[in-house]
């Protein structure tokens, strides 16, 4: 659809994004996702100036990315093999240095950019200013059932006032899949536990994880809304992949711990953020930690809406 081609259409959409847009604005936004969105180079670009114009809204943005594909290309080019248990990889001296490579890499690639500004494209006039640092304090795994993940390790703390401090300056924050110790070691972490960790700490109003497919009913038919104590029982009775259901219990452990809402999208979608967060049906899956419809008395402030939906009857 262009302004030009379907005018109507353009104007009755963009008119419907205004709830949204008050709602949002001054709002603290976490988005996840896997490295794997990064290797596809026009989607992800794609996805750099969705994050630009949620940025021009004065949402407050912290981007947190993971790098399995990268650190994968950097062990093999040095002819080295991956380990991993229970869905989680095995770092080892070599394997960290990988991580620390491809996470460095990634980290001024991403920041590159959101560096654009190129007169008549989606990024003219960003100036965005980026952000990262030291805000993941981590500790090891250690051994799990004779497993010894070495340098895979847990969320421990976040520093969430240095994080809010960034945001507060009008910053996009990127967060890396690396936590820090106190003895100096470094610790390669699942981006989705990262993610969960810092919305959680921010008290994030919204948590969105890109996955690789959503969750769906027996039909086959993506789900738009979970409870979370549905989002629980989906994922005791349903095979809904390992990327998936990580990415499911992230965010309920996230729901608990005091954030607004969880939203699950998909990264093969183009648009997905905006057409999520800027459209009534959404093209994700949403959990909340109640159900969001209930019935209630009308207020004064209904009628308008109420008349909206008697329109087509009376026509």
């Amino acid at each position: 659809m262009t302004a030009r081609g379907r005018p109507e259409e353009f104007v009755r959409w963009f008119r419907q994004t205004a709830p949204y847009l008050h709602a949002f604005g001054g709002r603290t936004f976490v988005i996840g996702f896997g490295g794997e969105l990064i290797t596809e180079r026009a989607r992800f670009a794609q996805f750099i100036q969705d994050v630009n114009l949620l940025a021009a809204l004065d949402i407050r943005l912290v981007l947190v990315h993971g790098a399995r594909p990268q650190i994968e290309a950097e062990l093999k080019a040095k002819g080295l093999r991956s380990r991993y248990a229970k869905g989680l990889r095995v770092t080892d001296a070599a394997a960290l240095v990988a991580v620390k490579h491809a996470a460095g890499a990634l980290r001024v690639e991403i920041e590159a950019l959101l560096s654009q500004g190129l007169p008549s494209s989606p990024m003219a006039g960003a100036e965005i200013r980026v952000a990262s640092g030291n805000y993941i304090a981590a500790q090891p795994i250690g051994v799990l059932e004779g497993v010894d993940y070495q340098f895979t390790g847990l969320v421990r703390k976040v520093d969430a006032t240095a994080i809010a401090r960034r945001l507060e300056a009008g910053e996009v924050v990127l967060v890396p899949p690396l936590g820090y110790a106190p003895t100096g070691d470094v610790f390669n972490l699942s981006w989705e536990d990262v993610a969960q960790s810092v919305a959680a700490a921010l008290r994030a109003d919204k948590l969105l994880l890109f996955v690789d497919r959503l969750p769906a009913d027996r039909k086959g038919a993506a789900i738009g809304e979970l409870t979370a104590r549905e989002a629980e029982a989906l994922l005791k009775k349903a095979d809904l992949g390992a990327h998936a259901t990580r990415a499911l219990r992230h965010a309920l452990a996230a729901l608990a711990a005091g954030v607004g809402r969880a939203h699950l999208i998909s990264r093969r979608t183009p648009g997905a953020a905006l057409l999520e967060l800027f459209t009534h049906s959404g093209v994700g899956t949403m959990i909340t930690a109640e159900p969001m419809q209930r019935l209630r008395e009308a207020r004064i402030d209904d009628v308008v809406g109420i008349l909206a939906l008697i329109e087509p009857l009376e026509a």
